[in-house]
């Protein structure tokens, strides 16, 4: 109420008026009295208040306390009495939770936020397309096997030769190697673990013979969704522990339901060259080749479409949809979400240290 207001900020020259408000005309007769004891006016402002408590239970008393004293009301630019300073070590007549109008100054919205644009995000969302068409290509060979139509030799002779064509365009795209290793570690890495598998295939192949197929089947899908979802796409070389052995485990699952222990073996030795040394290669190429990272990504997701739709027109239209849907409309929607960041950092935030702390560690 405009009344009241100048009521309460001018005093003594409101004390012959009377306010229609009987709210006003309460605190009037309480402001009246103080006025004509010298406590305030609008001209001296607060004599007499230093020492005086003004902590009672009332709302009057609240008001003189929490806005007199701290020279929040006294008129626009008009200095408080006590100017309140930002320390916890010094006594000051405020409560603990006030702050002056400078509070906000201090204000500050998306501090290093990472504005995306639409292409390159499409281009690192091809990561995820790519390795939902890894697993319906594994499905599709395990499927083939399953039904007789593709014999384990060919499979194996298939895998040797990609995994030549692989090697070899891994080392011509240059890059440091891992751990100082050669191309001799490399070589004896690769035939112990075919040795440890073929010897290990029939083993393999009678594990889950205890265990019903409707089972089998639905370990071998929760295992995939956990490769799917912990798969380390960021920084997908060396694929992460638990997403491959996600892998691995529910290819074994499939494996077992095959008809003997050469297509076992067949089996997991295209798993570890789906879902080991694909993402390899494929972060080798996003790193040397830019350019040619989204066709080697679209190749395999064709290659995921056309096997699935052999076998299921239906499942190649949902992967497709999906395929879409993760590559061109999630973006979008990141870009457009994006817009909407409000993120805000000020003086209530923890403090940061920025000073070099290392000498203290010595």
């Amino acid at each position: 109420m405009p009344g009241l207001r100048w009521l309460l900020t001018h005093p003594c020259k409101g004390a012959s008026s009377q306010p229609k408000c009987s709210v006003a005309r309460g605190w009037r007769a309480q402001v009246i009295p103080l006025v004509n004891r010298g406590y305030f006016c609008s001209i001296c402002r607060f004599r007499k208040l230093k020492g005086r408590d003004w902590t009672g239970g009332d709302p009057f008393s609240k008001w003189i306390s929490g806005s007199l004293v701290m020279g929040a009301d006294s008129g626009p630019g008009a200095p408080s009495a006590v100017p309140w300073r930002k320390v916890l070590y010094e006594r000051q007549p405020f409560p603990d939770n006030y702050v002056d109008c400078r509070f906000l100054e201090e204000l500050r919205r998306n501090v290093g936020v990472r504005r995306y644009r639409y292409w390159p995000v499409v281009r690192e969302a091809g990561l995820v397309t790519q390795q939902l068409s890894c697993v319906a290509v594994f499905l599709t060979l395990w499927w083939y096997m399953y039904q007789g139509e593709l014999y384990p030799f060919t499979l194996l002779l298939a895998g040797l030769l990609c995994a030549l064509l692989g090697y070899g365009l891994y080392e011509a795209l240059g890059g440091s190697r891992g751990g100082g290793r050669t191309r001799l570690a490399d070589l004896q890495s690769a035939a112990i673990f075919l040795a440890f598998t073929f010897g290990f295939s029939p083993v393999l192949k009678t594990l889950t013979e205890s265990v019903s197929t409707d089972t089998v089947y639905a370990m071998s899908a929760l295992m995939l969704l956990a490769h799917l979802v912990t798969f380390p796409y960021a920084q997908p070389s060396p694929p992460g522990s638990l997403s491959l052995n996600a892998a691995l485990f529910g290819s074994v699952c499939l494996a077992s339901r095959l008809p003997g222990a050469l297509h076992t073996f067949a089996m997991l030795t295209c798993a570890l060259l789906v879902f080991a040394l694909w993402p390899c290669l494929l972060h080798r190429l996003r790193d040397r080749a830019p350019r040619g990272f989204p066709w080697a990504a679209a190749l395999v997701s064709l290659g995921g479409v056309g096997g699935l739709a052999s076998q299921s027109p239906g499942g190649a239209v949902v992967l497709a949809l999906a395929q879409l849907t993760l590559t061109l409309i999630c973006p979008l929607l990141l870009l457009w979400l994006q817009k909407h960041k409000d993120n805000i950092q000020g003086p209530w935030d923890e403090a940061e240290i920025h000073e070099d702390l290392s000498r203290f560690l010595q």
